[in-house]
C-alpha cells in the first residue's frame, strides 16, 4: 500500500484529478496520464480495502479493447509505455508500468453511454417494479438475466464521487449535449457493444451490459472530434458471465465485481461511506476473478502484460 500511495503524487506532473479508482495527471498541456490504483468501489462508495492488481487488470482490458475497437471511433489512447511518456516519468517507470495510461486530454462529454443487452442488475429492478427499463417499456413475462430482444441504450448523467448516477432519457441526454450528438453517440454505443459481446462470447463470456465515455478534441477548421475515453469494457464497467452456466431465470455467477457487490449485500451496512473492510478470501476472489477476465477476454497471460 506504501507504493500505490505515491500514486498521488508524481515529480515531473502535476494531479488534476481523483477519480474512484484513478489518479489523474496532467502532462503538458494536450496530454493526461490516467493511472489506475487498486481501489475497488461498491453501490458507489469506495471500499477500504485495495484488490491487489485491480489496476492493471483494468490499464490492460482498456488498451486491449481500444485496439481492437479502433476502427469504429478513435479514441484516447497514446502509449502504456512509461518509458514513453516523457516529462520524467520514465523514474516512475516501476510504479507505472502496466497501470498507467498516456491519453490526448479530451473534453468529456457530461453524459454515461450505457448499453445494455441482458436484463441484470438495476435494470431487473425496475422491470419488475414497473415493466421498464430506464423508461423504456419492454414485453410481459421477462426473467432476471434474459437476454433483450434488442440492445438497449440508457444514458446517465455522471455523479460526483460518492453520488449516485442518474438514469434518463435519450430526450434529456439531446437536450445536454444535443440532439445529432446524443444519436450519434447511441449509434457507437450499440455499435462498441455489440462488437465486444461477439468477441467475448468467442471466448466464452457473456457480455451483459456495459458502459463507455466519449470526449470531444479540437479538430481542423474548428470541427471537434468525437473519441472514446475513460475505461472501457473492464470488470469494473462492463457485467461479465460465464456462457457455460448460463441460465436465464436467476442471477448469474460474474468475472467482475459483481462478487464483491454480493458479500456486501449479506452485510448490516446502509451504503454509505465509510465501507467496510474485505475480509481476505473477498479480496483473493476478487483478484481471481478480475485476473480470469483479462487472460480470458485478451488471450493473453496477465503476466505477459505486466512484466517488461
Amino acid at each position: 500500500m506504501e507504493e500505490l500511495d505515491r500514486l498521488t503524487a508524481l515529480d515531473g506532473v502535476t494531479r488534476v484529478g481523483s477519480g474512484k479508482v484513478r489518479e489523474l495527471f496532467a502532462v503538458g498541456d494536450d496530454h493526461l496520464l490516467l493511472v489506475a490504483t487498486d481501489r475497488i468501489s461498491a453501490f458507489d462508495v469506495v471500499m477500504p480495502t485495495p484488490i491487489p492488481d485491480k489496476g492493471k487488470v483494468l490499464t490492460g482490458m482498456t488498451a486491449f479493447w481500444l485496439t481492437r475497437l479502433t476502427d469504429v471511433v478513435g479514441n484516447h489512447m497514446v502509449t502504456t509505455d512509461p518509458d514513453r511518456f516523457g516529462h520524467g516519468l520514465a523514474a516512475h517507470a516501476d510504479l507505472l508500468r502496466g497501470r498507467a495510461m498516456l491519453c490526448r486530454r479530451a473534453e468529456p462529454l457530461p453524459i454515461e453511454c450505457v448499453a445494455r443487452g441482458y436484463l441484470a442488475g438495476s435494470g431487473w429492478k425496475e422491470y419488475r417494479e414497473r415493466g421498464t427499463v430506464c423508461g423504456i417499456a419492454l414485453p410481459d413475462g421477462l426473467v432476471e438475466s434474459e437476454r433483450l430482444g434488442e440492445v438497449l441504450f440508457t444514458p446517465a448523467t455522471k455523479a460526483e464521487r460518492g453520488d449516485h448516477d442518474e438514469n434518463i432519457s435519450l430526450e434529456r441526454a439531446a437536450d445536454l449535449i444535443g440532439t445529432d450528438l446524443a444519436a450519434r453517440v447511441r449509434e457507437l454505443t450499440i455499435e462498441l457493444y455489440r462488437r465486444a459481446a461477439d468477441h467475448a462470447a468467442s471466448r466464452g463470456i457473456i457480455l451483459a451490459d456495459t458502459k463507455f465515455e466519449f470526449g470531444l478534441l479540437p479538430g481542423a477548421d474548428g470541427e471537434r472530434e468525437l473519441i472514446l475515453i475513460d475505461e472501457v469494457l473492464t470488470p469494473d464497467s462492463s457485467r461479465f458471465w460465464p456462457a457455460e452456466d448460463y441460465e436465464p431465470g436467476r442471477p448469474q455467477r460474474s468475472v467482475d465485481k459483481q462478487y464483491v457487490r454480493d458479500w456486501l449485500e449479506t452485510l448490516d451496512w446502509d451504503k454509505s461511506p465509510p465501507g467496510p473492510d474485505l475480509p481476505d478470501d473477498v479480496v483473493a476472489r476478487t483478484r481471481e476473478r478480475y485476473v480470469r477476465a483479462y487472460e480470458q477476454l485478451t488471450e493473453t497471460s496477465f503476466t505477459e502484460w505486466t512484466t517488461p
